[in-house]
This record gives structure tokens, C-alpha cells and sequence, in this order.
């Protein structure tokens, strides 16, 4: 397999995008081997004229085709982290986030660290906390578990280490959260994009 055949697309953040990604491929009568988070493996590469088709209409649904190879890095950053945050993916016991993520996409971390700080105007470390931080929100509202359990699935040190990580965030705590009405939570896909990049 050529990467020729791999195209990888921005906003796939959940099993529905990739359900809406399979069906556009599907309609634009484009075979695929495999569709995950981020990444679409073709049976055969695109011509030019399937690539700008497919560019339109991902774009139309809220996705976008990379092509540089910078941005589709990042784009693999964040779609580890959202699966590590989603998913429940687990970093092995005592090893650390950039050493996961160094190994896994076989880059120095240094260097992707820089990369995203000066794309996304943030840096990893913040990104991951605001994914996890939205993910707390989400338990939260569904109000299964107890926020020592939110604690625990998310690989906080302590209750109180969220409460804090918590309100830094959002300026409020996760009881006065709960209490709120209108919830306010963000897609995924958003998050990075709604601070100033200053910080």
C-alpha cells in the first residue's frame, strides 16, 4: 500500500463523522479499504478530479482534505489524544504523554510540541487538558458516574486535581457545573480555536 492510497481529513471526531465520511465516499463512488478517525485508506489513489470533488463536499459537511503534511500531523496528534479521551485508550503505566505520542507517530516530540504551539496557537499539553475538560463535562451531564469515577477513567491524580484543572478552565467548579442549566460544552473540534492564542 502506496500513501498514495491514505488521505487524511480534519473533524472526524466521533463514529457518526465516520459513518458520514464512508457514505460521501460511497456516494462519489470512491472504494475504500478502511475508514478510522482522521484517516481513509483507498483501495487505489485519486485522480485529480475525485480529489477536488471530495475536497467540495467534505468541506460543505464540516470536514477538510490535507494535503500538507504539517497539518496532517497535527491532525494525528489531536486524533490520539481524542482517542485517548473518547475511548479510553490507555497510555501504558509510567510512560508519558509525549512519549506515547513520540512512538506511536515515530516523531520527535520536540518538534511536533513546536509544530502544534505555532499552528494551533496552543500547546499539546493545553489541548489534551481542554479534551479532557470537556470530556469531564460530558460525564457530568450524563450523571452516571461520581466524580471520583470521572477522576479515575480520565487519569486524574485526585478529585481535587480535577476540581482544579476544572475550574481553571471553566471558572467554575464541576458541582456548580452540574447545577447549570444550559451546559454549555464545545464539539472537539472546536476546542483549541476558542482561546486566544496569546496564552
Amino acid at each position: 500500500m502506496s500513501d498514495g492510497n491514505i488521505i487524511h481529513i480534519r473533524n472526524m471526531v466521533c463514529p457518526r463523522c465516520i459513518k458520514a465520511v464512508k457514505q460521501i465516499l460511497s456516494d462519489l463512488h470512491i472504494s475504500t479499504e478502511s475508514v478510522s478517525l482522521g484517516e481513509v485508506v483507498l483501495s487505489e489513489p485519486l485522480s485529480g478530479a475525485q480529489r477536488r470533488q471530495l475536497y467540495e463536499i467534505l468541506k460543505e459537511e464540516g470536514f477538510e482534505l490535507l494535503d500538507d503534511g504539517r497539518t496532517v500531523l497535527i491532525n494525528k496528534i489531536k486524533t490520539m489524544l481524542i482517542e485517548i479521551v473518547r475511548y479510553d485508550t490507555q497510555v501504558p503505566a509510567g510512560m508519558k504523554l509525549s512519549e506515547y505520542l513520540s512512538r506511536k507517530l515515530g516523531r520527535d516530540y520536540s518538534y511536533m510540541s513546536n509544530l502544534f504551539t505555532n499552528i494551533e496557537g496552543c500547546t499539546i499539553e493545553k489541548y489534551f487538558i481542554r479534551l479532557r475538560i470537556e470530556r469531564v463535562k460530558e460525564l457530568l451531564v450524563y450523571d452516571e458516574l461520581s466524580l471520583s469515577e470521572i477522576a479515575y477513567k480520565l487519569n486524574f491524580s485526585s478529585v481535587a486535581h480535577l476540581s482544579s484543572q476544572f475550574k481553571k478552565e471553566t471558572g467554575i467548579s464541576p458541582s456548580a457545573f452540574k447545577k447549570l442549566s444550559g451546559h454549555e460544552r464545545l464539539s472537539l473540534d472546536k476546542i483549541v480555536t476558542r482561546r486566544n492564542k496569546n496564552e
